[in-house]
């Protein structure tokens, strides 16, 4: 076992410290257990206290730098004040209770670029210093599989997974910061909207989704996922697509916003495909009704009413959701790509329509 170094302010001969978590991976609202084992140094020395603290590299803001340092989102002491003794070898076990709020890490085996980490924090001699963090791996809750998996039988792929500093507006967010899933529209619905930008916000009793179209023009290459089915059927790879490559950025249009509310309980009754695409499609109508006076949209539809819930289906896994959610990368085999160019001919009859008006 290698010790990390702590009190680095208390010169040579100070307590080295290290972390060591359980490898299981947590789930929102989940427990950490693992212990702290402090080694005394060449000297004694006097402990005023010994922390937890759970941080998140976050973006400063769309675009922003990434916060040096990161953030702390959560904390737990583990004790006030004692004496490390010369050469003490001392192991203090610990249940860390990870945040509802906490985002994801990984789907299905797969790294989101997410960061997070566990790291101590030991105070002596009115000098504090905080330890390497200890990587924590967080995968999703199963009504967030059954979110995601039902996007990604729908041909949604993801773009990337950033932790956004800042509360997101009219929701029950409770930590400092929120996750934005950012994911290129399904084959069906390439032509209504540039993007999808989904936050999952769970609590005890539920979960929040937060979907916005639009919110910011994709890099577009031209390029389309092969054999990709538009009405939400299965596809084979198990692998997120990279970052859009770069190229021609499609307009940007009006963006819309829809919520939904959905429980813990009842996930395998619920048609998910069906329900979620149910979202979509309110979303893409809100996106249609924006005038330049409305602002961003607002679809209060509570996933109850959304859709049946008779459909039977089993809430998907992570399995299935990155088998649809690979493979998007590629969009040179979607049909109807061409008619994009007809869009010029709608401007220009839009042209005419303000000359004649103009006329009048």
């Amino acid at each position: 076992m290698v010790f990390k170094r702590v009190l680095g302010s208390l010169g040579v001969g100070g307590p080295v410290v290290d972390t060591v978590l359980d490898r299981q991976p947590v789930r929102p609202g989940g427990v950490v257990r693992g212990q702290v084992r402090l080694r005394g140094g060449g000297r004694a020395c006097d402990i005023e206290h010994l922390a937890l603290e759970l941080v998140a590299r976050v973006e400063a803001g769309h675009g922003g730098e990434e916060r040096a340092g990161g953030v702390v989102f959560d904390r737990l002491r583990l004790s006030g004040g004692f004496r490390l003794d010369t050469r003490e070898h001392r192991d203090i076990p610990f249940t860390l209770h990870i945040p509802w709020g906490t985002p994801l890490t990984e789907l299905s085996g797969q790294p989101l670029g997410v960061v997070l980490g566990i790291r101590i924090e030991l105070a002596s001699a009115g000098a504090k210093d905080h330890g390497d963090p200890e990587e924590l791996i967080v995968r999703p809750l199963p009504v967030q599989e059954a979110v995601l998996g039902a996007l990604g039988r729908l041909g949604f792929g993801l773009i990337a997974a950033d932790l956004r500093l800042g509360h997101s507006a009219g929701t029950g967010q409770t930590l400092p910061f929120h996750q934005e899933i950012e994911l290129t529209p399904a084959p069906r619905y390439i032509h209504d909207m540039n993007e999808l930008a989904l936050t999952l916000l769970t609590g005890p009793d539920g979960m929040e989704v937060v979907l916005e179209a639009d919110k910011r023009g994709r890099p577009f290459s031209g390029a389309s996922s092969p054999g990709g089915s538009s009405s939400g059927g299965s596809s084979s790879g198990g692998s997120f697509p990279g970052p859009s490559s770069p190229g021609e950025r499609l307009p940007g249009g009006p963006a819309a916003l829809g919520r939904h509310t959905v429980s813990h309980e009842g996930l395998e009754h619920r048609d998910w495909t069906a329900e979620v695409d149910s979202w979509i499609q309110a979303l893409i109508a809100a996106r249609t009704a924006h005038t330049p006076r409305a602002g961003a949209i607002i679809s209060d539809i509570t996933a109850g009413t959304a859709a049946g819930t008779a459909g039977g289906m089993v809430a998907a896994g992570l399995g299935d959701a990155l088998g649809n959610l690979g493979g998007l990368g590629d969009l040179d085999g979607l049909d109807g790509l061409d008619g994009l160019k007809g869009l010029e001919g709608l401007r220009d009859l839009r042209d005419a329509g303000h000359e004649e008006a103009d006329q009048g």
